[in-house]
């Protein structure tokens, strides 16, 4: 897989997820929800540190969160630079390019929307008001949606595009890794054929 067919499925991913949140943050109250199914449902809620609800307190735990997601978005994508530059297997560049959509699309909720909306308490917000957002640059929410009746966090695109980047990685280990893997298996046979001890 290229890199601009990488490029590419970020983008999209990007696109969906933000087009998503937006509709949800100027169309929605906060706690507001549209039953899609039974047992599935839009819910607008704002989360405002890591996933499963959990955050770093203090003063500037939210800060030290942002600076921390655009310090790794920067070593992914880095990541997938030099993969497509080894030409890395297609399985790997699409799981990586999933992660670096996923965490991109939450970092710009974190960076931005604080200066782009209003606070969504008991309203609709709007976009750019004139009196400013709700908080300053860094400060921001993730904005999701996704709520099910059997799974209790609510997530959103950029979430889910995460999860499967990294169950891509798990699932497709070996073929993500082929000379990894291949290593592994002659460091194996040799280890056999010395009763299990290493003379190397």
């Amino acid at each position: 897989m290229s890199l601009k067919k990488a490029v590419f499925l970020i983008i999209v991913v990007l696109l969906i997820d933000q087009i998503l949140k937006v509709y949800i943050k100027t169309n929605f109250v906060l706690g507001e929800s549209i039953e899609v199914l039974p047992f599935f449902k839009l819910l607008f809620v704002e989360n405002e540190g890591m996933a499963w609800g959990a955050k770093i307190p203090g003063e500037y735990g939210k800060l030290i969160l942002t600076l921390f997601r655009l310090g790794a978005i920067i070593g992914i994508g880095y990541w997938l630079w030099d993969s497509a530059r080894k030409h890395a297997p297609k399985v790997l560049m699409v799981s990586i390019a999933l992660i670096f959509a996923g965490a991109f699309g939450n970092i710009i909720d974190s960076v931005f929307y604080g200066l782009i909306f209003e606070d969504s308490y008991g309203q609709v917000a709007r976009a750019f008001p004139p009196e400013g957002g709700y908080e300053g640059i860094f400060y921001g929410k993730v904005v999701d949606m996704f709520a099910f009746s059997f799974f209790d966090p609510v997530f959103n695109v950029a979430d889910f595009a995460i999860s499967v980047g990294v169950g891509i990685l798990i699932v497709f280990n070996k073929k993500a890794f082929p000379k990894k893997a291949k290593e592994d298996e002659a460091t194996e046979v040799i280890d056999d054929e010395l009763g299990g001890e290493k003379t190397i």
